[in-house]
């Protein structure tokens, strides 16, 4: 199965971002979608350098720009997706490899909490409750702050911090493109085939850390769970 969705942000009235809230990009990406597992693609007009910069940054923490749209559910764990040019990366490249979720919400969100936190009086929504997803970098005073969809737990065994950072394209189907090396602790790995959809600057190899890579095979595990102070840190609570 493969389909093309493209998108743009102007059309896009699902976020809403306070005074000083720093969004990391001003456009929605494309992105392409393809089977049998899941493969999603972040492409924003960039050339061949872009991906194949220094190596500098490679496993720095980042947010994919997908987190500042409150109608965005999050990740599966069957997808890998690549943000290039994103703001918040040396490398330009925010890579999620096979996560659950959102990054900034760990414990995720029901649906019928989703739906509460459309009324404006409910105080259950905003930061310091532990409850609730929200856009980053705000703290849930306005609805517009908040997620209003379902969101899925974070799995442990594939936390934000394994599967969620900044990285660059070490290898790829163009022998003329540039591509970087990846630093100590990080191998070069294949994650995105060319599949022929307008893609090939994002096709090939990144670096992840090592010990991450994402076997189909294995078992999900347990997800973060808020219960008896919770498993995944912060006392149970989303930030």
């Amino acid at each position: 199965m493969i389909r093309l969705i493209q998108a743009d942000a102007a059309h896009d009235s699902g976020t809403h971002l306070p005074s000083g809230t720093h969004r990391p990009g001003t456009r929605r990406p494309q992105s392409f979608l393809a089977g049998p597992g899941v493969l999603v693609l972040g492409v924003m007009a960039l050339g061949l350098s872009a991906l194949g910069c220094d190596p500098g940054g490679v496993g720095d923490p980042c947010i994919p720009e997908d987190e500042y749209r409150q109608q965005v559910p999050g990740y599966a764990v069957t997808e890998v997706n690549v943000e290039s040019r994103s703001f918040q990366c040396e490398t330009r490249v925010c890579l999620v490899n096979h996560f659950q979720g959102r990054v900034s919400c760990p414990y995720g969100q029901t649906q019928p909490e989703a739906e509460a936190c459309v009324d404006p009086n409910n105080t259950d929504c905003r930061s310091g409750t532990g409850k609730g997803c929200r856009v980053p970098g705000t703290d849930g005073d306005e609805v517009e702050d908040r997620i209003n969809v379902a969101v899925a737990p974070q799995l442990r065994a594939r936390s934000a911090d394994d599967a969620v950072y900044c990285s660059c394209r070490c290898d790829g189907p163009d022998s003329s493109a540039r591509y970087c090396e990846c630093p100590s602790g990080f191998a070069c790995v294949e994650l995105v085939e060319d599949l022929g959809l307008g893609s090939g600057q994002l096709a090939g190899s990144y670096c992840i850390k090592e010990g991450t890579r994402y076997n189909t095979q294995q078992a999900i595990g347990d997800t973060c769970s808020r219960e008896n102070g919770g498993n995944c840190g912060n006392d149970g609570n989303n930030p």
